[in-house]
């Protein structure tokens, strides 16, 4: 098999990647054995291997001892007729061939640095043959981590050194290993609400007892609701969006901020700082958690796929005070992770190539924000309010009237339009009159009557 872009375990994951697609959302599949791949593909025994544990570690695959490999695709049956949580059933029917999902938040999907990468990485295979570069970094690439200690140092006061980064596959595990090693079992963690609802499955799954901070329409907690909370409650961790809050897309001003930072000082509460879309904020050197909190207690975390796209689904965790905690959590799930593409990435970091790139992403961003926003203004009465927002890949739009968004999102499906109900980003329940709609979308589509649909479902009786 040509390889073509990358290296030959590239091809091979994209390869398998594209038949697990095209096998569907029915049940789930046999893949082919390693054996059998190696020789339809050409490729060694060990290529196969290297691109089956990807997958593995992605959760896109799982393997039963003496049968193979299998897809964790989940079937495409109703929500009605289905114990499947609404989460589990909208991932399922967006990943669909032929869906229109208007519920995605990944900016890359814009303008990505996927060729720029793989040209990067190609270059890098040949002045590092495979024979010199180490088999394990348990806790990544040396290189990489270097350049992500330097992008967060702000001052000789405010700075960070590469051992205390940690490199994982994607964000699911790095914020897995996080709340492990912060060994929270039974406290209270402070979320603000909505959330993302990957943060509040691994809080949950972390045996974390949520208390939600609902954000008002101006972007801001109420103080005094936060501060007599506090003193109620033995709040442990607090789990907030550095700069712009994800998914409502407003900017909590800096004076909010660093209230909330002094009083989380007083508590000896933890603060796991979401840094996905830090580099996203339309405001330019918005202000960050992390300027005013506790170092000593501070963990940040982000994944690159958001600003690089899918080949870069490396995440990443900074933590002064958490060494050996964190160190022994990376060492026991040993992730297997491509240094060659490690160091790609580092590249474009030292190279200015990174920086360039967020610049466009952000004004393109803007502009199909401001597309998107026309199109709900042009819509009959209203139906639909957003908010512009500060930053990020989505809008946060509320009905007019009375809606049970979740019919809506039934509704649509049968369309073959996708939507993100507001309640999936709380796990109390709130946002049932909200949506979260995203403007990184493929605009050569009609979305356009993608969004009279919407209205037209609105409209129907519940």
């Amino acid at each position: 098999m040509a390889a073509g872009h990358g290296f030959a375990y590239q091809a091979v994951y994209r390869y398998l990647l594209q038949w697990i697609d095209n096998a569907g959302p029915g049940e789930e599949q046999r893949l082919p054995s390693l054996r059998e791949l190696a020789q339809r593909l050409d490729v060694s025994l060990s290529t196969t291997k290297y691109a089956y544990a990807l997958l593995e570690d992605e959760g896109r695959i799982h393997s039963r001892p003496r049968q193979g490999y299998f897809t964790r695709v989940a079937p495409a049956v109703p929500l009605a007729d289905t114990g499947r949580s609404l989460l589990d059933d909208l991932y399922a029917h967006a990943r669909q061939p032929g869906r229109l999902a208007l519920c995605s938040d990944a900016p890359a999907m814009l303008l990505s640095l996927e060729q720029p990468l793989l040209m990067t990485e190609r270059e890098l295979a040949r002045q590092y043959p495979r024979t010199q570069a180490p088999l394990y970094q348990p806790f990544g690439e040396p290189e990489l981590r270097s350049e992500l200690a330097r992008r967060y140092t702000r001052s000789t006061d405010d700075y960070w050194q590469a051992d205390q980064v940690y490199l994982g596959p994607d964000l699911r595990s790095v914020v897995e290993l996080s709340l492990q090693a912060l060994d929270l079992a039974g406290a209270v963690a402070l979320v603000e609400s909505p959330c993302s609802w990957a943060i509040l499955r691994q809080l949950r799954a972390a045996r974390l007892r949520i208390i939600e901070l609902p954000i008002d329409a101006a972007g801001r907690f109420d103080l005094q609701q936060v501060r007599a909370l506090l003193k109620q409650q033995p709040v442990r961790l607090a789990v907030l969006s550095s700069t712009v809050s994800i998914p409502h897309g407003s900017l909590m001003p800096a004076a909010d901020k660093q209230q909330l930072c002094h009083w989380f000082a007083e508590h000896g509460i933890w603060l796991l700082e979401n840094d996905s879309y830090g580099e996203f904020s339309f405001v330019p050197d918005a202000t960050r958690y992390r300027d005013f909190a506790d170092p000593e207690r501070l963990l940040v975390f982000s994944s690159l796929d958001k600003a690089i796209g899918a080949e870069a689904p490396l995440s990443y965790v900074l933590c002064r005070n958490l060494g050996a905690p964190l160190h022994r959590q990376f060492l026991e799930r040993r992730f297997r992770l491509s240094p060659i593409r490690q160091k790609a990435v580092a590249r474009l970091f030292s190279s200015g190539r990174l920086d360039q790139h967020l610049l466009k992403l952000r004004g393109m961003l803007q502009q199909r924000m401001g597309q998107m926003l026309a199109l709900l203004d042009e819509l009959p009465g209203q139906p639909l309010q957003a908010v512009p927002a500060a930053g990020g890949a989505t809008l946060w739009v509320e009905a007019q009237r009375p809606v049970a968004m979740v019919r809506v999102y039934e509704r649509l499906l049968a369309q073959g339009i996708v939507i993100a109900p507001g309640q999936i980003f709380s796990q109390q329940g709130l946002w049932s009159q909200h949506l979260r709609l995203s403007f990184t979308l493929d605009w050569s589509r009609d979305i356009a009557g993608a969004i009279h649909q919407l209205a037209q479902a609105l409209d129907q009786p519940s």
